[in-house]
């Protein structure tokens, strides 16, 4: 029931643009013969890859499209892999792109469309970065810089056809990309509508090779999509459609992933993983993540992205607890059937609520194998200073607006109640995290 209800919100949302369930890799075929008769396929070279490229590269070459292979994105794209594609496409001008990859090729594709596309001139014109400044990727990160230089010009990016190979980002379904620079440790973002690939393909019989690893870190991120959003949707026009989207996405995760983690080709399982990851990108395309995918993008050199925002949930979730009551009684159930709180959740409110639901969350982390607290996974107490400070930065500032109870830099927020939870996140202790209502 919960799969066919999955399936009927992503087709709803999608519609024909989206091909997802099982075999339908060939279906690129059908979109690439819309777009054009070349294409750049981004994509890995990695063993388990082979069988399923040749699959994609046949279905072009039916279609008449001729296709140049370009190597794509390590974890988290570093700014130097997006640079190298962006000049593949550049050179190659081709009509499309093909990304085949996880989130981080897709990503890389996403942003290598739009450096493809326009010039430094452009950027300056549009956005008024100095020339040094136009010819990188950094004038387009924070919220609708790709569509000011989209009007500006007149012109769109290069087309991208997203074709997943892990349940997690979601990232062939949204507006986003990540791209890190590495030598600061940092991961940005480009939010932008301009950058939602055209038309997206996940095969989810493709996820059966995922290693333990990535099949949980891209379950807890679905998870991590849909409950920052609807912790955040109070008082929302959508509100209605992340509860359902909730319901429906974090039940068939918590549901699934044990399953799918003990019986790696379990179908079923594999199936219930990928909708509902996808609802998470259905999720993030209705509202914006918050406090954990913030806290996320300083912990790259300790931790996967899936696996930071995971050990964050829990004591951001205390710390919104009095400002999503009704969010906590939505899903409270899930973590109540799957035997993760007890009886007694069904009495509490307020934080007691909140903190019981969060105490749910980390017996489920542990009862994964994961690990609990920022301490526990390895990271060092120093890097808190580092996430404090990265939360001032204007280009985030759309995470910090996404709380539920929003922080602001210039108020003293982030010392007087983020630095809290962090110490909580590192700790364990939910008695560090304060209230801001107090």
């Amino acid at each position: 029931m919960s799969e066919s209800k999955a399936h009927d919100l992503l087709t709803e949302w999608k519609k024909d643009s989206y091909a997802f369930g099982y075999d339908v890799l060939g279906k690129v075929g059908g979109y690439a013969g819309s777009l054009g008769k070349s294409s750049i396929l981004v994509c890995s070279t990695s063993e388990w890859a082979k069988e399923p490229t040749k699959t994609i590269m046949d279905a072009l070459e039916a279609e008449g499209v001729r296709c140049t292979r370009v190597l794509g994105a390590r974890p988290n794209c570093p700014q130097e892999d997006l640079y190298r594609v962006a000049l593949s496409v550049k050179m190659g001008e081709p009509d499309f792109i093909v990304a085949f990859g996880g989130g981080s090729t897709i990503d890389c594709a996403k942003a290598a469309s739009v450096l493809a596309t326009y010039d430094a001139s452009d950027v300056g014109r549009a956005l008024g970065a100095d020339w040094f400044d136009a010819c990188s990727i950094n004038p387009y990160f924070g919220t609708g810089n790709v569509s000011s230089v989209k009007k500006s010009t007149g012109r769109e990016p290069i087309p991208v056809i997203a074709v997943q190979t892990y349940s997690g980002s979601a990232a062939h379904l949204t507006k986003y990309s990540n791209i890190t620079d590495p030598a600061a440790g940092q991961k940005k973002l480009i939010v932008d509508d301009a950058i939602i690939p055209r038309y997206a393909v996940f095969d989810y019989g493709i996820t059966c090779n995922s290693p333990r690893s990535l099949t949980l870190d891209g379950g807890l991120d679905g998870i991590s999509h849909i409950w920052e959003v609807f912790m955040g949707a109070t008082g929302a026009v959508y509100y209605e459609k992340i509860e359902e989207i909730a319901k429906t996405g974090i039940g068939l995760i918590v549901g699934n992933l044990q399953t799918a983690i003990r019986d790696k080709g379990n179908v079923e399982a594999r199936t219930a993983i990928g909708l509902g990851t996808d609802l998470g990108g259905y999720a993030i395309m209705i509202g914006g993540t918050n406090g954990p995918h913030l806290g996320s993008f300083s912990l790259i050199d300790y931790l996967s992205h899936g696996r930071a925002c995971a050990i964050l949930l829990p004591y951001y979730t205390v710390f919104f607890s009095d400002m999503i009551q009704g969010q906590l009684r939505t899903i409270s159930p899930i973590f109540k059937e799957a035997g993760f709180v007890d009886e007694k959740i069904d009495g509490l409110s307020g934080r007691d609520l909140g903190e019981e639901v969060a105490k749910g969350m980390i017996e489920y982390n542990r009862s994964l194998g994961f690990p609990t607290t920022l301490s526990e996974a390895g990271v060092d107490e120093a890097v808190m200073g580092k996430m404090l400070e990265a939360a001032k930065n204007p280009q985030l500032k759309m995470k910090l607006l996404n709380m539920p109870v929003p922080l602001d830099p210039k108020e003293g927020d982030i010392e007087k109640y983020m630095k809290g939870v962090l110490e909580a996140a590192f700790t364990g202790k939910l008695s560090s995290i304060k209230s801001k209502r107090s």
